[in-house]
């Protein structure tokens, strides 16, 4: 598992109708923002979107929050033009929704390329589709593909399932996109919550999802973010254990043995790699606090 250098905690969705909503956002306590220009925007909207996107990012003020857009799909009528809107607006990442497979990918990549301004531009993966999740590991391995967001509401509803609240019939779903992007070293971000006013069932499903390994949860309300993060944050007490351990595993190899123990548990390196994770995720929410 790769070292995070970014904190991806919580991730909210913003339309980019909402002028006030693109204001407020510079001042949120959020690690990552997706500008949403597709099912956000009602078709009428889509142009005005893309011009009130264009103007708040070049405005910037965002701070250390990632800047992703999620563009519609390149099979619709304004996935194009939503390219050509906002590239000079300088994203750091292109969300592009409903990724069936490498394909959409590569041909994401190639209109990128093709604009000066967002040439090089990391993309991330939106998984919604059965087909996504079956291609999730050449998804994710893709050139250029920076991080997988899943979108458990279309993923439900076309296997035709209720979730429920334990989630129990997409836990499938989850895992192989889980799996596929930890093979590649990139960040894996949960589903949203619905229910933005339910903060009991909010935290269960932060909860579920960090003990899957998720390495955040998209948003859809800025009331959400407070439990995310908190979900989402290594504990003090994890932060403690994960630097005793290190500290114990290092003294052990200086006294040419290949393992330690501490508080009566063996600590092997696969602890001490994951102590480290632990420890890097700590410095990365503390300075997108």
């Amino acid at each position: 598992m790769s070292k995070p250098r970014q904190s991806w905690r919580s991730v909210l969705y913003i339309p980019g109708s909402n002028a006030r909503a693109l204001e407020k956002a510079r001042e949120l306590p959020v690690d990552a923002i997706i500008f949403d220009l597709e099912d956000a925007v009602a078709p009428a909207e889509k142009e005005n979107a893309r011009k009130s996107l264009f103007a708040a990012l070049n405005q910037g003020g965002y701070g250390e929050r990632a800047r992703i857009v999620r563009i519609n799909g390149l099979d619709t009528r304004w996935g194009h033009d939503d390219l050509d809107e906002i590239a000079d607006g300088s994203p750091d990442h292109i969300l592009l929704p409903k990724v069936d497979g490498p394909g959409d990918v590569a041909a994401l990549a190639r209109e990128l390329d093709a604009r000066p301004a967002t040439a090089g531009t990391r993309i991330w993966a939106m998984i919604e589709t059965t087909r996504g999740v079956f291609s999730a590991a050449e998804i994710a391995t893709s050139d250029r593909v920076a991080g997988l967001v899943i979108g458990t509401n279309d993923l439900a509803a076309e296997i035709g399932c209720d979730p429920g609240d334990d989630r129990m019939p997409l836990l499938m779903a989850l895992q192989s996109c889980l799996a596929a992007a930890r093979m590649a070293g990139i960040p894996c971000i949960d589903g949203v919550f619905n229910a933005f006013r339910d903060d009991d069932g909010l935290r269960a499903e932060c909860e579920q999802g960090r003990r899957l390994g998720m390495d955040g949860k998209s948003l859809i309300h800025p009331a959400q973010i407070a439990i995310c993060n908190d979900v989402f944050s290594p504990s003090a007490e994890e932060v403690d254990l994960a630097r005793r351990r290190i500290a114990a595993h290092e003294e052990a190899l200086a006294a040419g043995q290949g393992i330690a123990v501490l508080d009566g548990q063996i600590v092997e390196s696969l602890h001490v790699n994951r102590a480290r994770v632990t420890l890097a995720r700590h410095e990365a929410a503390q300075r997108t606090a």
